[in-house]
Protein backbone atom coordinates (compact mmCIF):
# COMPACT_ATOMS: atom_id res chain seq x y z
CA UNK A 1 0.00 0.00 0.00
CA UNK A 2 1.45 3.51 -0.57
CA UNK A 3 0.31 6.31 1.22
CA UNK A 4 0.90 10.18 0.54
CA UNK A 5 1.31 12.66 3.51
CA UNK A 6 1.20 15.87 3.30
CA UNK A 7 2.78 18.74 5.88
CA UNK A 8 5.62 16.64 6.62
CA UNK A 9 6.83 18.96 8.65
CA UNK A 10 4.20 19.77 10.56
CA UNK A 11 3.67 18.14 14.17
CA UNK A 12 0.51 16.42 12.73
CA UNK A 13 2.31 15.70 9.55
CA UNK A 14 4.74 13.60 11.78
CA UNK A 15 2.80 12.18 13.96
CA UNK A 16 0.69 10.21 11.00
CA UNK A 17 4.00 9.38 9.39
CA UNK A 18 5.17 8.03 12.94
CA UNK A 19 2.02 6.22 13.37
CA UNK A 20 2.42 4.53 9.94
CA UNK A 21 6.22 3.37 10.72
CA UNK A 22 4.86 1.86 13.45
CA UNK A 23 2.50 -0.34 11.64
CA UNK A 24 2.57 -4.03 10.92
CA UNK A 25 0.43 -2.95 7.10
CA UNK A 26 3.93 -3.13 4.76
CA UNK A 27 3.63 0.53 3.60
CA UNK A 28 5.68 3.23 1.45
CA UNK A 29 4.84 6.49 2.63
CA UNK A 30 5.58 9.56 -0.26
CA UNK A 31 5.69 12.44 2.04
CA UNK A 32 5.16 16.16 0.84
CA UNK A 33 6.10 19.46 2.03
CA UNK A 34 7.02 23.20 1.18
CA UNK A 35 10.19 23.49 2.98
CA UNK A 36 14.04 21.35 2.07
CA UNK A 37 14.30 21.13 5.52
CA UNK A 38 10.38 19.53 6.77
CA UNK A 39 12.05 16.45 9.24
CA UNK A 40 9.40 14.26 7.92
CA UNK A 41 10.32 14.22 4.65
CA UNK A 42 13.48 12.26 6.05
CA UNK A 43 11.49 9.77 7.09
CA UNK A 44 9.58 9.11 4.10
CA UNK A 45 10.28 6.24 0.99
CA UNK A 46 10.08 9.22 -1.29
CA UNK A 47 9.66 13.01 -0.83
CA UNK A 48 8.40 15.83 -3.16
CA UNK A 49 8.42 19.45 -2.46
CA UNK A 50 5.53 21.41 -2.69
CA UNK A 51 4.18 25.37 -2.65
CA UNK A 52 2.52 26.60 0.12
CA UNK A 53 -1.05 25.29 0.34
CA UNK A 54 -2.37 29.38 -0.26
CA UNK A 55 -0.57 28.96 -3.25
CA UNK A 56 -2.32 29.16 -6.49
CA UNK A 57 -0.20 26.56 -7.62
CA UNK A 58 -0.36 24.32 -4.56
CA UNK A 59 -3.47 21.98 -6.33
CA UNK A 60 -1.02 21.68 -9.55
CA UNK A 61 2.23 20.48 -7.85
CA UNK A 62 0.15 17.88 -5.67
CA UNK A 63 -1.67 16.67 -9.03
CA UNK A 64 1.78 16.21 -10.33
CA UNK A 65 2.63 14.13 -7.63
CA UNK A 66 -0.34 11.74 -7.46
CA UNK A 67 0.04 11.38 -10.98
CA UNK A 68 3.50 9.80 -10.82
CA UNK A 69 2.79 7.84 -7.45
CA UNK A 70 -0.42 6.76 -7.43
CA UNK A 71 -0.84 5.95 -3.86
CA UNK A 72 -3.77 4.24 -2.53
CA UNK A 73 -4.19 7.29 0.49
CA UNK A 74 -3.46 10.87 1.02
CA UNK A 75 -3.33 12.06 4.96
CA UNK A 76 -3.74 15.96 5.62
CA UNK A 77 -1.00 17.00 7.83
CA UNK A 78 -2.05 20.29 8.61
CA UNK A 79 -5.29 22.20 9.49
CA UNK A 80 -5.00 24.71 6.43
CA UNK A 81 -4.90 22.16 3.85
CA UNK A 82 -8.68 20.53 5.44
CA UNK A 83 -11.12 22.63 3.12
CA UNK A 84 -8.73 22.53 -0.07
CA UNK A 85 -8.66 18.55 0.11
CA UNK A 86 -12.76 18.21 0.70
CA UNK A 87 -12.88 20.35 -2.02
CA UNK A 88 -10.90 18.11 -4.33
CA UNK A 89 -11.91 14.82 -2.49
CA UNK A 90 -14.54 13.47 -5.04
CA UNK A 91 -12.06 14.93 -8.09
CA UNK A 92 -9.16 13.02 -6.22
CA UNK A 93 -10.45 10.09 -5.89
CA UNK A 94 -11.97 9.32 -9.09
CA UNK A 95 -9.00 10.69 -11.23
CA UNK A 96 -6.24 9.00 -9.28
CA UNK A 97 -8.46 6.56 -7.31
CA UNK A 98 -6.56 7.77 -4.10
CA UNK A 99 -8.57 7.77 -0.57
CA UNK A 100 -8.31 10.91 0.53
CA UNK A 101 -9.22 11.00 4.38
CA UNK A 102 -11.02 14.24 5.25
CA UNK A 103 -14.57 15.40 6.08
CA UNK A 104 -16.62 17.03 4.53
CA UNK A 105 -16.81 21.20 4.52
CA UNK A 106 -19.70 21.21 7.01
CA UNK A 107 -17.99 19.55 9.44
CA UNK A 108 -14.69 21.40 8.64
CA UNK A 109 -16.21 24.86 8.82
CA UNK A 110 -17.79 23.63 12.62
CA UNK A 111 -14.71 22.51 13.61
CA UNK A 112 -12.45 25.38 12.90
CA UNK A 113 -14.32 28.27 14.10
CA UNK A 114 -15.22 28.24 17.64
CA UNK A 115 -18.14 30.27 17.96
CA UNK A 116 -19.69 27.94 15.25
CA UNK A 117 -18.75 25.19 17.55
CA UNK A 118 -19.83 26.16 20.52
CA UNK A 119 -23.39 26.68 18.64
CA UNK A 120 -22.93 23.42 17.47
CA UNK A 121 -22.44 21.61 21.01
CA UNK A 122 -25.17 24.20 22.02
CA UNK A 123 -27.57 23.41 19.50
CA UNK A 124 -26.86 19.20 20.15
CA UNK A 125 -28.12 19.51 24.10
CA UNK A 126 -23.98 18.57 24.70
CA UNK A 127 -21.90 20.73 27.68
CA UNK A 128 -20.01 23.30 26.25
CA UNK A 129 -18.19 26.84 28.07
CA UNK A 130 -20.66 29.42 28.08
CA UNK A 131 -19.66 31.95 25.59
CA UNK A 132 -20.33 35.07 23.08
CA UNK A 133 -18.89 37.33 20.41
CA UNK A 134 -17.58 40.92 21.52
CA UNK A 135 -20.93 42.80 22.72
CA UNK A 136 -22.05 39.94 25.17
CA UNK A 137 -19.70 40.43 27.14
CA UNK A 138 -21.07 42.14 30.41
CA UNK A 139 -24.15 40.02 30.03
CA UNK A 140 -21.29 36.84 30.60
CA UNK A 141 -19.82 38.24 33.24
CA UNK A 142 -22.71 38.54 34.95
CA UNK A 143 -23.39 35.28 34.51
CA UNK A 144 -19.94 33.15 34.68
CA UNK A 145 -18.02 35.94 36.53
CA UNK A 146 -14.13 35.97 35.85
CA UNK A 147 -11.99 34.76 34.68
CA UNK A 148 -12.48 34.93 31.25
CA UNK A 149 -11.03 33.59 27.88
CA UNK A 150 -10.45 35.41 24.74
CA UNK A 151 -9.17 33.87 21.78
CA UNK A 152 -9.57 34.03 18.27
CA UNK A 153 -12.60 32.15 16.69
CA UNK A 154 -9.98 30.54 14.18
CA UNK A 155 -7.05 29.55 15.80
CA UNK A 156 -4.75 26.88 16.82
CA UNK A 157 -2.08 26.18 19.29
CA UNK A 158 -2.84 28.64 21.98
CA UNK A 159 -1.56 31.70 19.64
CA UNK A 160 -3.20 34.71 20.89
CA UNK A 161 -5.02 33.01 24.06
CA UNK A 162 -5.62 35.62 26.21
CA UNK A 163 -6.62 34.95 30.06
CA UNK A 164 -8.49 38.08 32.03
CA UNK A 165 -9.54 38.63 35.21
CA UNK A 166 -11.22 42.29 35.20
CA UNK A 167 -13.24 44.38 33.06
CA UNK A 168 -10.08 46.43 31.61
CA UNK A 169 -8.14 43.48 30.59
CA UNK A 170 -10.79 41.72 29.03
CA UNK A 171 -11.73 45.45 27.16
CA UNK A 172 -8.28 45.69 25.86
CA UNK A 173 -8.21 41.71 24.70
CA UNK A 174 -11.54 41.84 23.17
CA UNK A 175 -9.79 45.20 20.93
CA UNK A 176 -6.35 43.51 20.74
CA UNK A 177 -7.40 39.50 19.36
CA UNK A 178 -8.39 39.30 15.66
CA UNK A 179 -12.32 37.98 15.18
CA UNK A 180 -12.29 37.14 19.24
CA UNK A 181 -15.03 34.82 21.00
CA UNK A 182 -15.06 35.30 24.98
CA UNK A 183 -15.50 31.95 26.99
CA UNK A 184 -15.83 31.22 30.66
CA UNK A 185 -12.24 29.32 31.99
CA UNK A 186 -13.86 26.33 32.98
CA UNK A 187 -11.78 23.44 35.21
CA UNK A 188 -8.05 24.42 35.89
CA UNK A 189 -4.96 22.77 33.90
CA UNK A 190 -5.01 19.34 35.53
CA UNK A 191 -7.99 18.87 34.43
CA UNK A 192 -7.68 19.13 30.62
CA UNK A 193 -7.75 16.11 27.92
CA UNK A 194 -7.63 15.39 24.30
CA UNK A 195 -9.37 12.45 22.34
CA UNK A 196 -9.44 11.14 19.33
CA UNK A 197 -12.41 9.17 17.81
CA UNK A 198 -12.41 6.98 14.75
CA UNK A 199 -15.70 7.49 13.32
CA UNK A 200 -17.39 5.57 9.89
CA UNK A 201 -20.78 5.80 8.36
CA UNK A 202 -21.93 8.04 11.26
CA UNK A 203 -20.78 5.43 14.05
CA UNK A 204 -17.83 6.04 16.46
CA UNK A 205 -15.76 2.93 16.02
CA UNK A 206 -12.80 3.95 18.81
CA UNK A 207 -11.69 6.30 21.04
CA UNK A 208 -8.76 7.13 23.47
CA UNK A 209 -8.59 9.92 26.43
CA UNK A 210 -5.54 11.29 27.86
CA UNK A 211 -4.86 13.87 30.13
CA UNK A 212 -2.23 16.18 28.81
CA UNK A 213 0.15 19.28 29.91
CA UNK A 214 0.63 21.94 27.94
CA UNK A 215 3.66 24.13 26.69
CA UNK A 216 3.38 26.72 23.98
CA UNK A 217 0.02 25.46 23.11
CA UNK A 218 1.46 22.09 22.46
CA UNK A 219 0.96 18.69 24.43
CA UNK A 220 4.16 17.72 25.95
CA UNK A 221 3.24 15.00 28.53
CA UNK A 222 0.08 13.29 28.00
CA UNK A 223 -1.80 10.46 30.32
CA UNK A 224 -3.53 7.74 28.83
CA UNK A 225 -6.42 6.57 30.40
CA UNK A 226 -8.60 3.16 30.59
CA UNK A 227 -11.82 3.47 28.59
CA UNK A 228 -14.48 4.90 30.82
CA UNK A 229 -17.65 6.87 30.77
CA UNK A 230 -16.01 9.50 29.14
CA UNK A 231 -15.27 7.28 26.10
CA UNK A 232 -18.75 6.91 25.75
CA UNK A 233 -19.50 11.27 26.11
CA UNK A 234 -17.03 12.02 23.46
CA UNK A 235 -17.90 9.09 21.23
CA UNK A 236 -21.59 10.84 21.48
CA UNK A 237 -20.47 14.15 20.54
CA UNK A 238 -18.41 12.56 17.69
CA UNK A 239 -21.41 10.56 16.01
CA UNK A 240 -23.53 14.49 16.25
CA UNK A 241 -20.67 16.38 13.92
CA UNK A 242 -20.43 12.78 11.73
CA UNK A 243 -16.98 13.71 10.86
CA UNK A 244 -15.06 11.07 8.31
CA UNK A 245 -12.50 8.94 9.84
CA UNK A 246 -10.54 11.19 12.76
CA UNK A 247 -11.92 14.05 15.25
CA UNK A 248 -9.88 15.36 17.99
CA UNK A 249 -12.26 16.59 20.43
CA UNK A 250 -10.52 18.87 23.47
CA UNK A 251 -11.83 19.55 26.66
CA UNK A 252 -11.57 20.29 30.52
CA UNK A 253 -13.55 18.66 33.37
CA UNK A 254 -15.95 21.06 35.20
CA UNK A 255 -17.74 19.73 37.64
CA UNK A 256 -19.28 16.64 36.32
CA UNK A 257 -19.71 18.22 32.92
CA UNK A 258 -17.50 17.82 30.06
CA UNK A 259 -17.29 21.26 28.40
CA UNK A 260 -15.39 20.79 25.06
CA UNK A 261 -13.55 23.66 23.81
CA UNK A 262 -12.15 22.45 20.59
CA UNK A 263 -12.82 20.19 17.95
CA UNK A 264 -10.56 19.41 15.27
CA UNK A 265 -11.83 17.81 12.52
CA UNK A 266 -8.75 15.59 11.72
CA UNK A 267 -5.94 13.71 13.58
CA UNK A 268 -3.78 15.15 15.99
CA UNK A 269 -0.70 15.95 17.01
CA UNK A 270 -0.56 13.38 19.58
CA UNK A 271 -1.78 10.75 17.50
CA UNK A 272 1.46 8.78 17.66
CA UNK A 273 0.93 9.18 21.73
CA UNK A 274 -2.09 6.78 20.95
CA UNK A 275 -0.62 4.84 18.76
CA UNK A 276 1.74 3.65 21.78
CA UNK A 277 -0.76 3.34 23.79
CA UNK A 278 -2.27 1.04 21.70
CA UNK A 279 -4.76 2.75 20.01
CA UNK A 280 -2.74 2.83 16.06
CA UNK A 281 -5.75 5.40 14.16
CA UNK A 282 -4.31 5.92 11.31
CA UNK A 283 -3.27 1.72 10.86
CA UNK A 284 -7.83 1.47 11.89
CA UNK A 285 -8.68 3.47 9.18
CA UNK A 286 -6.57 1.85 6.50
CA UNK A 287 -7.54 -1.51 7.61
CA UNK A 288 -11.09 0.00 7.20
CA UNK A 289 -10.78 1.22 4.24
CA UNK A 290 -9.21 -1.39 2.12
CA UNK A 291 -8.96 -4.53 4.15
CA UNK A 292 -12.50 -4.25 5.27
CA UNK A 293 -12.12 -4.60 8.62
CA UNK A 294 -14.58 -3.57 10.94
CA UNK A 295 -12.83 -0.97 13.72
CA UNK A 296 -13.48 -2.44 17.35
CA UNK A 297 -12.20 -0.98 20.39
CA UNK A 298 -9.05 -2.30 21.61
CA UNK A 299 -7.97 -2.24 25.18
CA UNK A 300 -5.77 0.97 25.96
CA UNK A 301 -2.78 1.10 27.56
CA UNK A 302 -2.88 3.34 30.39
CA UNK A 303 0.41 4.97 30.51
CA UNK A 304 2.60 8.07 30.54
CA UNK A 305 4.25 9.71 27.11
CA UNK A 306 7.07 12.05 27.63
CA UNK A 307 7.56 14.25 24.41
CA UNK A 308 11.02 15.62 24.04
CA UNK A 309 13.49 16.80 21.24
CA UNK A 310 15.57 14.95 19.04
CA UNK A 311 17.61 15.57 16.10
CA UNK A 312 18.04 14.48 12.71
CA UNK A 313 21.65 14.93 10.60
CA UNK A 314 21.45 15.87 7.01
CA UNK A 315 24.76 16.72 4.84
CA UNK A 316 24.08 19.97 3.95
CA UNK A 317 25.04 18.89 0.11
CA UNK A 318 22.13 16.19 0.50
CA UNK A 319 19.25 17.59 1.52
CA UNK A 320 16.45 18.61 -1.01
CA UNK A 321 16.30 21.45 -3.28
CA UNK A 322 13.31 22.58 -5.20
CA UNK A 323 13.23 21.31 -9.01
CA UNK A 324 10.13 22.94 -11.36
CA UNK A 325 8.06 21.85 -8.17
CA UNK A 326 8.26 18.65 -7.84
CA UNK A 327 11.39 17.22 -7.18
Amino acid sequence: MKILVTGAGAVLGQAIIKSLKSSHIDLTIVAVDPSPLAVGLYWADKHYLVPMAVEPRYMDEVYKILQIEKPDVLFIGTDVELLIYAQYKKEIERTFGTKVIVSDTSVIEIADDKWLTYNFLKNNGLDYPESCLPGGEIELVKKVGFPLIVKPRVGARAVSVKKVNTIKALEAAIKDVKNPIIQECVGTDDSEYTAGVLVFNDMAKSSIIMRRDLRDGNTFRAYAEPYSPLNKYVEKVAEKLKPYGPVNLQFRISGRKVKIFEINSRFSGTTHFRTLSNVNEVEMCLNHIFYHKDITQVMINPLTVLRYYDEIIIPNNHYMTRVKGVS
